[in-house]
């Protein structure tokens, strides 16, 4: 069941989605930049929970190896930071909306300096380029509100893989129905796999989808 703090945390950010895009972005910048006046907001970097949900998406990566490698959301960069040991010939790109969390997550992540980058980008409105091999979306897609903005969000990462890649995204279940409903149902992806935690504090789905491969689409 989704706890009543959660109901609540949801309703403020659908009430930000009733703004123009433009200035949803720059409430959300606002309220992230001061959520993290302090460090690790969310204990990303210790919690048990959090940790736990970091090996099961890690887990649930068929590819031995990808070659450029972007985590949407990607706070403090502490997933970033297991992302670049765990493949450690990948190009990782995070983004974030909050430049704050983005200074921390550089230097978390200096000694991956050369090929771990942070952008200041909003996912609704980003001029980054394709042909990513691997996408996550984890804890974000929430905060975007419903129905045109979530679809426009979901748009925005499916654009943004390569033939055959791979979009991971990760939220709270059983809200992740709601939230990977236009991943679900975009042409040219398609689901390849679908895990749900239940026997935790905070059930998640990690859902997994691939991209059409377009030398076999024209083979």
């Amino acid at each position: 069941m989704t706890r009543f703090p959660d109901i609540l945390h949801r309703a403020l950010f659908r009430s930000f989605s009733l703004l123009g895009a433009r200035s949803q972005g720059a409430v959300l910048r606002r309220y992230f930049d001061w959520w993290h006046r302090r460090p690790d907001p969310w204990r990303l970097s210790t919690d048990a929970y959090e940790q736990h949900k970091y090996q099961t998406t890690l887990g649930q990566l068929p590819d031995p190896a990808y070659r450029r490698v972007l985590e949407a959301g990607c706070s403090e960069g502490v997933f970033t930071e297991l992302l670049a040991a765990t493949y450690p010939d990948a190009e990782i790109t995070g983004v974030d909306i909050s430049e704050k969390a983005l200074e921390r997550a550089r230097l978390r992540n200096e000694k991956f300096a050369g090929r771990v980058r942070f952008l200041h980008a909003d996912i609704l409105e980003h001029d980054l380029r394709p042909g990513f091999d691997l996408v996550i979306c984890a804890e974000t897609l929430y905060y975007v509100g419903g129905g045109d903005r979530l679809r426009h969000a979901s748009h925005r990462l499916t654009s943004l893989l390569a033939a055959g890649g791979l979009l991971v995204l990760v939220h709270p279940w059983p809200e992740a129905t709601r939230l990977h409903r236009f991943a679900d149902a975009a042409p040219g992806l398609s689901k390849i796999t679908e895990r749900v935690e239940r026997n935790v504090q905070r059930p998640f789905s990690v859902s997994l989808y691939r991209a059409a491969d377009e030398s076999r689409a024209v083979s």
